[in-house]
């Protein structure tokens, strides 16, 4: 509860300094086209991600897999677009992360890795209703 408190009202005094600070150095008008183009850039590698996704999902379904690491790939495009419409230059990198293949797949390892830990203490428990 305290690191959503933290994330909630810390992130966006960080993101709204460093707006400041940027605008101070490079113009107000530049600072507005930067997180402007960094939204509309991320609106287009969100939607051909997704594409993708959903092609390689469907590919997998037809197959007779489950898509896994699809639907993880998924939340990761859904959560990186969302983060690229705030304002804001830490999460439009965070946004940016999320889209990007070659960054999303160390996320992927990461969350496995913590999953993976948290089943063999015992600690992770799924309800299903």
């Amino acid at each position: 509860m305290l690191k959503l408190l933290l994330l909630f009202t810390l992130l966006p005094l960080l993101e709204i300094w460093i707006l400041i600070e940027l605008g101070s150095m490079i113009g107000s008008g530049p600072t507005i086209l930067l997180i402007a183009s960094t939204g509309f850039i991320g609106v287009l590698l969100a939607r051909s991600q997704g594409f993708a996704v959903l092609y390689k999902m469907q590919r997998d379904m037809e197959a007779g897999l489950v898509p896994a690491e699809q639907f993880f790939d998924g939340a990761c495009i859904l959560v990186g677009g969302a983060l690229l419409l705030t304002p804001g230059l830490l999460t439009d990198l965070v946004g940016f992360s999320l889209l990007l293949p070659f960054t999303r797949s160390l996320y992927k390892s990461a969350a496995q890795k913590y999953f993976s830990r948290r089943q063999q203490e015992g600690n992770l428990h799924i309800w299903w209703k």
